[in-house]
């Protein structure tokens, strides 16, 4: 194969060649000049800067006959070999297929042996992080005493997963990542010798997209020059890249700033079509909203960041938008790319982004707050007028229960017309939650009429069967929901909160996917009666006095007890409590009465 990768042809052969590591490259070259070398070198950084690059030079420079300023002449019989690498004394291992324990104790027992050919046997370790436990402890020893002719280069893209007893025997140098202007100049220098057209803002984006690595920036270049016939153009390069152009990225955020969704969804749309990868389209935009703030406070950073390509739609979005604005849009940015992770389906998650960016902002809430403050206000009216509505009805009672005294009637029903009075308020008394829920008392008194306590078992051990059935939707609503009463012909159900209750009244769906469920489960179908859990208790006593009124035997058994039983029983169960033994009583609160026998000895 007679083409070689742009990364390959033009790999740094000098010090002088390595882009952006000038402190490192110096620092080398002093230690050669002045022959202060030491027998172990640690070079760490991100992918692409020049690690394995940096160690063959020096293994060059040290062994080169003819170096001069620390500088391999590249000329000579070892420079050649080791660059081709062929020379028997620089020794290169990947710790990626070589981690064994075997494996470094043979690069230990060879290390003994003199160099054949140059002045140092040179052992290159890539991706070092890679060796076992073991293998870590056998080039330990080795590596704090080595024999005078031996030098070991390591080199790693994770230095934290390397023991601190290695580390502490190298000198350790970290590579940056290199600058885009950096690796700009270099691409430039490049297309340059090879006589060939290129457009700058393309390897603008190249560079930008390297993310600090010149080996990506030029697999990234060789990836455009195939795509376009040896051409590089801005559009290759954004095709190439997946990148979005900025007139598309300033335009999708202008109209999400406006809150303008139908045409923000355009965009999002456009871009899709137009081949470019969903998940780089977010990263861009969190990109372009770090340049927003940063431009925000300092335009330079921007503009050197950006290589000096900074539009003008750019400019007057920074100045319409609120940097808290921003901040919400990063937090939301970033929520979707980690979910976008495990999607097969990235443009519904974009449509849902675009549509919440597009409805969220400042502005709207401090539009909310004066209606806000107007809502609260006629709450307030309405709380005082109650107040004085129920002040009006007690003055009104209490000269009722001052006539009936005058007359003698006190004196015979005392108990009576004091329970009464206490009875009738709490009947009538409104509740703020609740103002809204109106309970249908025609639907819910037959169903007592003939409830018992089986119907209610039976409708609660079936209870989650029934739920499950039901869609998502539909659960949800549901789920703060439990029957307290139940007949052949009819089931109460009550809610926990009366803004589901009222949503459940009004939803037919619902009630016809629970009466079908109850088909299938229990062969009928009986009615529903939704209620607010709050109000369960007082329907309950309404029903119980109503009965009695009446002359009924109240037949109606709910959630816990009997309706008829549930008051007169409390002072019972209160007495009998006191006279249980202690450890009767932590019994039945543990384990509850149903299940509890107490036997005398």
């Amino acid at each position: 194969m007679s083409y070689q990768a742009l990364y390959r042809v033009w790999r740094p052969q000098r010090f002088d060649d390595v882009i952006g590591q000038d402190v490192i490259t110096t620092t080398l070259k002093n230690a050669i000049v002045t022959n202060q070398l030491s027998h172990a070198y640690l070079f760490a950084g991100p992918r692409g800067t020049g690690k394995t690059s940096a160690a063959k030079i020096l293994a060059k420079a040290i062994n080169c006959p003819n170096q001069k300023d620390g500088e391999p002449c590249n000329e000579c019989e070892i420079c050649e070999s080791i660059t081709n690498g062929t020379l028997n004394d620089v020794i290169e291992i990947d710790a990626a297929s070589n981690n064994g324990v075997e494996e470094i104790r043979d690069v230990r027992d060879k290390a003994k042996y003199a160099p054949t050919q140059a002045t140092y046997k040179v052992y290159i370790i890539d991706e070092v992080h890679m060796l076992s436990t073991g293998a870590f402890n056998a080039l330990l020893k080795t590596l704090e005493e080595p024999p005078a002719h031996v030098i070991f280069i390591l080199a790693t893209t994770e230095p934290q997963k390397i023991p601190a007893t290695i580390i502490s025997r190298v000198q350790r140098f970290d590579f940056k990542r290199i600058t885009a202007n950096d690796i700009l100049g270099r691409m430039e220098f490049i297309l340059n010798d090879k006589k060939i057209d290129y457009d700058d803002k393309a390897l603008k984006v190249i560079a930008k997209a390297a993310e600090g690595g010149m080996r990506d920036a030029l697999s990234i270049l060789d990836q455009v020059l195939s795509f376009g016939f040896d051409k590089v153009t801005y559009e290759n390069a954004l095709q190439v890249t997946g990148s979005v152009t900025k007139s598309l990225l300033s335009k999708y955020l202008t109209n999400v700033v406006n809150h303008d969704v139908k045409d923000a969804l355009s965009d999002v749309r456009q871009m899709l079509e137009s081949g470019k990868d969903a998940a780089r389209f977010v990263e861009d935009l969190i990109k372009y909203c770090q340049d927003i703030l940063l431009y925000q406070q300092s335009p330079e950073m921007v503009e050197e960041s950006e290589l000096g390509v900074i539009d003008e739609e750019f400019k007057q979005l920074t100045s319409i938008v609120d940097a808290q604005r921003v901040y919400r849009m990063i937090v939301d940015l970033n929520d979707i790319q980690n979910q976008m992770r495990y999607t097969m389906h990235p443009d519904v998650y974009l449509d849902v982004l675009t549509v919440k960016l597009s409805t969220d902002s400042q502005q709207d809430a401090s539009q909310a707050q004066p209606q806000t403050v107007v809502q609260t206000a006629s709450a307030s009216n309405v709380d005082n007028q109650l107040v004085q509505q129920l002040k009006d009805q007690v003055a009104s009672l209490q000269k009722q229960v001052e006539e009936l005294t005058r007359n003698g009637v006190a004196a015979n029903n005392g108990s009576n017309s004091a329970s009464e009075p206490d009875r009738r308020p709490a009947a009538k008394k409104p509740s703020g939650s609740l103002s809204n829920a109106r309970v249908n008392l025609t639907k819910i008194y037959p169903v007592l009429d003939n409830a018992t306590r089986q119907d209610l078992t039976n409708i609660q051990n079936i209870w989650d069967e029934l739920l499950s059935g039901l869609d998502v939707t539909k659960r949800a609503l549901m789920n703060v929901s439990k029957p307290v009463a139940a007949s052949h012909d009819g089931v109460v159900v009550s809610f926990e909160y009366p803004f589901l209750f009222q949503k459940a009244s009004t939803d037919e769906e619902l009630q016809d996917a629970l009466g079908n469920g109850l088909d299938r489960i229990l062969s009928y179908v009986p009615d529903f009666v939704f209620i607010p859990a709050e109000q369960w208790p007082e329907i309950r006593k309404g029903y119980i006095v109503a009965q009695k009124n009446s002359g009924k035997e109240v037949r109606e058994e709910s959630e816990n007890s009997s309706v008829e039983n549930s008051d007169q029983n409390d002072d019972n169960n209160n007495e009998k409590q006191d006279n249980e033994p202690k450890i009767v009583k932590q019994a039945t609160q543990l384990f509850g009465e149903d299940i509890i026998d107490v036997k005398d000895d």
